[in-house]
């Protein structure tokens, strides 16, 4: 398959653009010059950086990154449509909007379906043909590089081939350098798309053409794969598959898969070692959760769970694993669970610092299996996991002991304000402390009281701050009374770990996770017990 990779195959952006057309993603101009650095320290071969014109936001954009978007890597690419209808290329404000962004490549769209062309430009089709190859040549004639995006291609090639071949044949004619076929729908499957393509590498050349493909079939990426295969020259994508609907071709997949399994030199390995980063980066900045089972750069993509794979991979590690996590900049992972060997409990012991022989291990999982009966959950614990070898192994990590807590909430009904109080009673050193706190929920006034509680003894508590809290109902069928699981996220600033808290009361399900996840980070830091 790797045979006909083009040995330039080019890889397209299209994240600030298409991508931000996802439901929910709303980019702030910092946020997308942000995201262009990121790409371009990736070294994706062209950045779409919006559509001039359309959006104030994008001409501020275009405007803000003549200088303040140094790119080492991509080129920046202006986004915009060909000519209106029986308008000329002179006067159409479209145009003069691309050219006022000042980028040295232009990525235009164009009705290659003839339905199209007929019901939403209501024109004729040689007018639709008209538009596409005098608007490349116009743009052409200022100096600029071309690409046509021929829009709906695959739908339109499908109903009426002559036309859609003629649109992009007059586009290339007119001096475009990339005729992109676009699955605007998402729809068609791979095998139409090959067949397509096989066709169309008979009268234009391969070298000019690229793809972009949408999900909504779930074959964006199969389809990318399988283009670049056949030869075509340029590949368009999303960081994380943004995109309307179902999103577009995720090139945090496409890109290690073209690397790893093709053999196509899209991206360095120093590069390709940056993908996972880069794409948790940019989940950051669009302030979307990065679905950990993504491949490639998802936290669970090299996750193991079953005993008998984290028993094979303690032997070999590439025993269940398709290819090196490190080239992704990923690393292996094994999380512990009821169906967890004693291989993964001895790893993840090694990995803070604990010596675990097979008799401990296995008192270990018994433990763990016994707790996650109770509704506890290690998967994503493993700061209790780690108090949990600990206490096995006879370590002693109290570093402080409660005494007791109550929360009180204040709601003052005249300015709308909820204020909630909390205090704690702890023991640290053989000496009682009690203080209050004030936070805007409950557990965030336990975490300022029992923090007052231990700062002096502890000092280090003031590198530790709380970055996530999730509550989950683990039977709704009892209503008010249920059980909850609390998993809270703690960090130092540099790395991060969780811990598990289950009680009828959410309250003490808090606390429970809410100390663990102090006491971690403090033997972490090197606190030892103060008795």
């Amino acid at each position: 398959m790797a045979s006909n990779i083009h040995p330039e195959l080019e890889i397209y952006d299209t994240t600030l653009r298409d991508g931000a057309q996802q439901e929910g993603i709303s980019l702030t101009v910092s946020d997308k010059l942000r995201i262009a650095s990121l790409l371009d320290s990736l070294g994706v071969h062209y950045i779409e950086g919006g559509w001039p014109g359309a959006l104030p936001k994008d001409n501020e954009f275009f405007s803000r990154a003549k200088t303040e978007l140094s790119l080492s890597n991509s080129q920046l690419t202006a986004f915009g449509s060909t000519r209106r209808p029986s308008r000329r290329v002179e006067t159409d404000p479209q145009l003069r909007h691309l050219l006022e962004a000042e980028t040295e490549v232009i990525c235009i769209v164009g009705k290659s379906w003839d339905y199209h062309v007929r019901e939403a430009l209501r024109c004729d089709l040689d007018e639709g043909i008209r538009m596409a190859a005098e608007s490349v040549e116009y743009l052409k004639s200022k100096g600029r590089r071309v690409f046509f995006d021929a829009e709906h291609f695959f739908d339109g090639y499908r109903t009426n081939p002559s036309y859609a071949l003629a649109v992009i044949t007059a586009a290339w004619e007119a001096g475009a350098e990339r005729l992109v076929l676009c699955d605007t729908n998402g729809g068609v499957l791979p095998t139409e798309i090959n067949r397509v393509i096989d066709v169309l590498g008979r009268s234009l050349p391969m070298d000019a053409l690229g793809v972009h493909f949408h999900n909504d079939a779930g074959c964006a990426v199969a389809s990318s794969l399988d283009a670049a295969a056949q030869g075509v020259r340029q590949v368009q994508g999303c960081i994380n598959g943004y995109g309307e609907r179902t999103g577009n071709a995720d090139l945090s997949t496409v890109i290690p898969d073209l690397v790893l399994k093709m053999g196509a030199p899209v991206l360095d390995t120093q590069r390709l070692s940056q993908i996972s980063s880069i794409s948790h980066h940019i989940a950051e900045v669009v302030n979307i959760t990065l679905d950990p089972h993504r491949p490639y750069v998802g936290a669970s993509a090299f996750t193991h769970k079953a005993g008998l794979h984290t028993s094979a991979l303690a032997r070999r590690p590439d025993a269940y694993e398709h290819t090196r996590p490190d080239l992704v900049g990923n690393i292996t992972r094994m999380v512990i669970s009821e169906q967890a060997g004693r291989a993964a409990v001895i790893r993840r012991a090694a990995a803070v610092g604990l010596t675990v022989d097979q008799e401990s291990a296995a008192s270990v999982l018994e433990r763990v299996k016994e707790m996650e009966h109770r509704g506890y959950q290690f998967e994503a614990a493993d700061g209790s996991f780690e108090l949990l070898i600990r206490r096995t192994l006879g370590l002693h990590q109290d570093l402080f002991s409660a005494e007791g807590f109550s929360v009180s909430i204040h709601r003052d009904d005249g300015h709308g304000d909820v204020v909630s109080h909390a205090e704690v009673v702890v023991d640290v050193a053989g000496e009682h402390h009690r203080t209050t706190g004030t936070g805007v929920g409950p557990v965030h006034a336990l975490d300022q009281a029992l923090r007052s509680s231990l700062i002096a003894a502890f000092p280090q508590l003031e590198r530790l701050r709380l970055v996530d809290y999730r509550v989950r109902v683990l039977d709704s069928s009892d209503g008010t009374k249920a059980t909850v699981r609390v998993l809270i996220e703690t960090s130092d600033g540099t790395t991060s770990w969780g811990t598990v808290g289950v009680h009828p009361n959410i309250i003490e399900a808090s606390w429970e996770a809410l100390s663990d996840g102090l006491t971690v980070g403090l033997l972490r830091l090197g606190a030892t017990d103060t008795t």
